[in-house]
């Protein structure tokens, strides 16, 4: 791993065997997942909503603290990857100040907000030293988070699973790097080790994979979410609010199977409000997600096997040449962008 070595914190940086990140999912992702992850050297994200108590939450903390300190004693050559947790739900500010400092009893140092304005998250995790990552859409979200004072940015790009973004990994990635020099996360539409490769190559620090963990065995999904992730392809993945009243993409047969059709569905009246739907039909529980990646998904393997695969996808990737005709003097590139810019200027 060769890209953002200055955007990326050291600490984690080093306890990585790739730069990937196993994304938080609603009603997918549980303690299993994050552990088997962190144990393969990848950074798991645990989502805090996913607990249905404060108390399961901290017993999914300790189980995955346990996992982790076993894998290293088994194998002190092996890395075990950062774990994360996710805040995606508003609530009351001391109950947030008391679930944040339960993650910093754990060692939690990497905090996922995907709540809106992350100002009282940031105040509180950098005051014990932890790090806030925060999801953004648009290039304009972003410049509003980098002023809040985030420490990394998860720029969710056209074609991932959930609440996915619009625009382009080539054009959003470039354009948040050009004003932010913290850490970048591109999340949409990963599935192979070409992908994280090319994720650092656009500027991100590291590739934010959903999806592609949902065809895992350590996932917490029904047999029949796994057949649909593996008998998908991109075209099953529809883009709608129609939903959950916010743009998602989701599983053009799990809409069919709970009776719905996906070319005209019922407009919802407001966020969390499913009376549009059938009876006892939750988005997340009954109607299922997934990300165009669902294209290179053909099995259901473990963490494991998973990571070994995108591990050799990606140093292979790292291994290719680059165009024979590229190979240019060092800064050329540099001062011909220089005199366009100057040129454009004279212009104007």
């Amino acid at each position: 791993m060769d890209g953002g070595a200055v955007t990326l914190d050291p600490q984690i940086r080093d306890s990585l065997s790739l730069p990937l990140v196993c994304a938080p999912m609603s009603t997918v992702t549980g303690p299993e997942l994050v552990a088997a992850a962190c144990a393969s050297g990848v950074m798991g994200v645990l989502p805090r909503h996913n607990a249905s108590s404060l108390e399961e939450f901290t017993a999914w903390l300790k189980a995955i603290r346990r996992t982790n300190t076993t894998a290293a004693a088994a194998d002190p050559g092996q890395k075990v990857g950062p774990l994360a947790v996710n805040f995606a739900r508003r609530t009351e500010s001391s109950v947030l100040r008391q679930e944040l400092e339960v993650c910093a009893e754990f060692g939690v140092r990497v905090i996922v907000n995907s709540m809106g304005d992350p100002r009282e998250v940031v105040n509180i995790v950098h005051d014990w030293g932890g790090l806030v990552y925060h999801d953004v859409t648009t290039v304009a979200h972003a410049e509003k988070a980098v002023e809040r004072g985030v420490d990394g940015l998860t720029c969710i790009v056209s074609g991932g699973g959930g609440h996915s973004g619009t625009v382009s990994p080539l054009v959003f990635i470039p354009a948040v790097r050009r004003m932010f020099e913290g850490t970048i996360l591109l999340a949409g539409g990963i599935s192979t080790g070409e992908g994280i490769r090319a994720a650092e190559i656009l500027g991100a620090d590291l590739a934010y994979l959903g999806t592609r963990f949902i065809a895992t065995d350590e996932a917490r999904v029904d047999q029949a979410y796994h057949r649909q992730l593996v008998e998908s392809r991109a075209s099953d993945v529809l883009y709608t609010a129609a939903v959950s009243a916010i743009p998602a993409n989701w599983l053009r047969r799990s809409l069919e199977a709970v009776g719905l059709n996906p070319d005209a569905l019922p407009v919802p009246a407001g966020r969390g409000d499913y009376s549009h739907l059938p009876t006892g039909i939750r988005p997340w529980r009954d109607i299922w997600s997934a990300g165009q990646g669902v294209e290179l998904i053909d099995e259901i393997v473990g963490v494991t096997e998973l990571v070994g695969r995108l591990q050799q996808q990606y140093h292979d990737a790292c291994r290719i040449d680059p165009f024979a005709g590229a190979h240019v003097e060092a800064g050329a590139h540099t001062r011909s962008e220089e005199a366009a810019r100057a040129g454009t200027g004279a212009r104007s």
